[in-house]
């Protein structure tokens, strides 16, 4: 999947250098759609130069002594992109948290555990929930266009919502009644 993304992003952005890249991914958390680190999105890119799909279009010697390298999508690139697009655009697999791995022994492990884990859950959720809130108030949409992204997000969005309801719902459930 980030091949993809680096290939999308420099059509988006032609002569981008890897940071640049990077920080995109970052700013428009596309690490809710697939997991990378710093050094895997750049042996990505590298991977992608060294199979011609990318090129290195100029050399700029930058402030702090080190060279910015700023790429474009090849020809082969774009058959690529293509393929990726296709291959990623068919695929259709069920949500899997692996919090649902733990949940099927739920009734093995210590409840106050068992409500933390949940408690977590939530958290994590609400943050998701949250970032998403702050990217979507902050986009601006090009006229004309159908922003496919925003409404990725929104859809993302929705789904967080249906998962914080069913955690607090569990979370309630495991307590029981109040005393």
């Amino acid at each position: 999947m980030i091949p993809l993304l680096i290939l999308g992003l420099l059509i988006q952005t032609p002569g981008a250098h890897g940071y640049e890249l990077l920080a995109l991914m970052e700013k428009r958390h596309y690490k809710y759609i697939v997991n990378f680190t710093k050094g895997s999105f750049y042996y990505n890119l590298q991977q992608l130069e060294e199979k011609g799909w990318i090129e290195q279009i100029q050399k700029k010697p930058s402030t702090i002594g080190r060279e910015i390298r700023n790429f474009k999508i090849t020809g082969a690139g774009m058959a690529e992109f293509e393929k990726l697009m296709v291959k990623y655009g068919t695929k259709s697999e069920y949500v899997n948290l692996q919090f649902y791995g733990a949940l099927l022994f739920a009734d093995q492990y210590d409840k106050n555990k068992l409500l933390e884990l949940i408690q977590s859950q939530i958290d994590q959720t609400k943050t998701r929930i949250a970032l998403l809130d702050e990217y979507l108030s902050n986009i601006q949409e090009l006229p004309g266009t159908i922003d496919y992204y925003r409404r990725m997000n929104e859809n993302s969005r929705s789904h967080h919502l249906i998962n914080l309801e069913w955690f607090e719902q569990l979370k309630t459930e495991i307590e029981g009644p109040v005393a």
